[in-house]
């Protein structure tokens, strides 16, 4: 399987957990404003190499989710703003355009450090 995209997590909002609550994570690359960044998931941002795919893979520390949906943005937002708000809801259609929608337990917690990433599903990322 190939990375698609991969950074890991260098800030946790004040209110970024309370989105796990809602069985929900929403993530935005550093230098967010200040008012995004207090319920957001921050991390170092790199290269996309690739679009998500249903079918592809979303994995967290060590944890993988099956993403079921994405939406029609979604790709554009990761790729310019590091921006996604992943839900862990098994969705066939995604909520929102922006919304990444994946099969699994939600975590309870995710720790300042942890990888998050993006892997092709057929071990080539699709261009």
């Amino acid at each position: 399987m190939n990375t698609i995209f991969q950074t890991t997590i260098t800030q946790i909002g004040d209110c970024a957990r309370d989105a796990l609550l809602d069985n929900m994570i929403i993530t935005f690359r550093e230098g967010a404003p200040a008012d995004i960044e207090e319920y957001c998931f921050i991390h170092q941002h790199g290269d996309t190499t690739g679009e998500l795919h249903v079918g592809s893979v979303m994995q967290l520390g060590e944890k993988q989710y099956p993403i079921t949906a994405v939406g029609s943005v979604a790709n554009q937002n990761l790729r310019e703003l590091g921006h996604v708000t992943v839900r862990f809801d098994g969705e066939a259609h995604a909520e929102f355009p922006g919304t990444i929608h994946v099969t699994g337990v939600t975590p309870t917690d995710i720790p300042l450090g942890s990888t998050f990433k993006f892997i092709a599903s057929s071990g080539v990322a699709h261009v």
